[in-house]
């Protein structure tokens, strides 16, 4: 390995050293965007890895991926912990952050850090947990036990039904003023990071200048300190009819028409005896 080569590259970085929260604080000291995507199976994680992405979220979305279920509050712990593990063992490089599922640190300080604590062993190196300044205890309580915890606020599915389905957030001057005191709230609970969901651009930069840990953006505009994107969305493997894609995604690929296409012609072969064709055999004895 060339040791000459700059230590603030990003190429250098991405290709030979682990990311960390410190490097994800100085990306944002030098105003370096991160990379961030989800993953929940060992394939797609190493395939997000070998692309470079700086951090992959193992998220409770794969409710609605992954499974089949129509709302992230379908998923539990053992899910998560089981998808966690696949992402971590495929993953060399990115910063991989557990998603904590609905009712799994609700409740009470002890039950946080107990189930946090099964996505570390899990091999993760941080977790997230829904809400601002009704859930900083347990964020403080995580953090004390040796934890990294990333904050989300805006829109939060886990709460759908109290903020009235999808809805943009931060939209009015109170909304806004709110949303700044969730996201101090977390900071000074001790939380290293914080993701907005679905609000104007206005309003990320605001909450992003409100603290000093890192803010990324879910639909949240330019002005954050990197991108999160669901991976189905991205590369066109989402079910409309359960995941419908958000206006704020970009496709990338349409790869659930290349598997379609792929399958029917596998299927043609095998209806017309095309396969398997003899070089596909195995061969007998002589």
């Amino acid at each position: 390995m060339n040791t000459k080569q700059n230590p603030d590259s990003h190429a250098e970085r991405r290709d030979n050293r682990k990311v960390t929260l410190r490097t994800l604080r100085r990306m944002r000291g030098r105003g370096e965007k991160a990379v961030f995507i989800t993953a929940y199976d060992y394939p797609m994680a190493r395939f997000a890895d070998a692309a470079g992405v700086d951090m992959v979220l193992v998220g409770d979305s794969v409710a609605n991926t992954t499974l089949g279920y129509r709302s992230t509050t379908c998923v539990d712990m053992e899910d998560m912990v089981r998808h966690s593990g696949a992402v971590t063992r495929a993953v060399e490089r990115a910063f991989v952050i557990g998603d904590m599922p609905f009712m799994s640190y609700q409740q009470s300080d002890e039950a946080a850090v107990a189930n946090a604590g099964r996505f570390v062993v899990a091999g993760c190196d941080a977790v997230k947990c829904e809400g601002g300044r009704r859930v900083a205890p347990r964020v403080r309580a995580m953090v004390d036990a040796g934890m990294v915890v990333m904050g989300h606020i805006g829109l939060t599915p886990q709460s759908l039904a109290q903020l009235g389905g999808y809805r943009v957030q931060g939209r009015t001057d109170d909304q806004v003023g709110s949303l700044r005191e969730d996201i101090v709230a977390l900071e000074e609970a001790g939380a290293q990071m914080v993701l907005l969901e679905a609000m104007p651009p206005e309003a990320g930069r605001l909450l992003r200048d409100s603290v000093d840990v890192p803010v990324y953006g879910i639909g949240a505009g330019p002005h954050v300190d990197g991108q999160l994107l669901i991976l189905h969305d991205v590369i066109g493997m989402q079910d409309p009819a359960i995941l419908r894609r958000p206006s704020f995604v970009k496709r990338y690929a349409d790869v659930g028409a290349v598997v379609v296409e792929a399958l029917r012609q596998y299927g043609a072969d095998v209806r017309s005896g095309a396969f398997p064709a003899e070089e596909r055999w195995y061969k007998g004895r002589e």
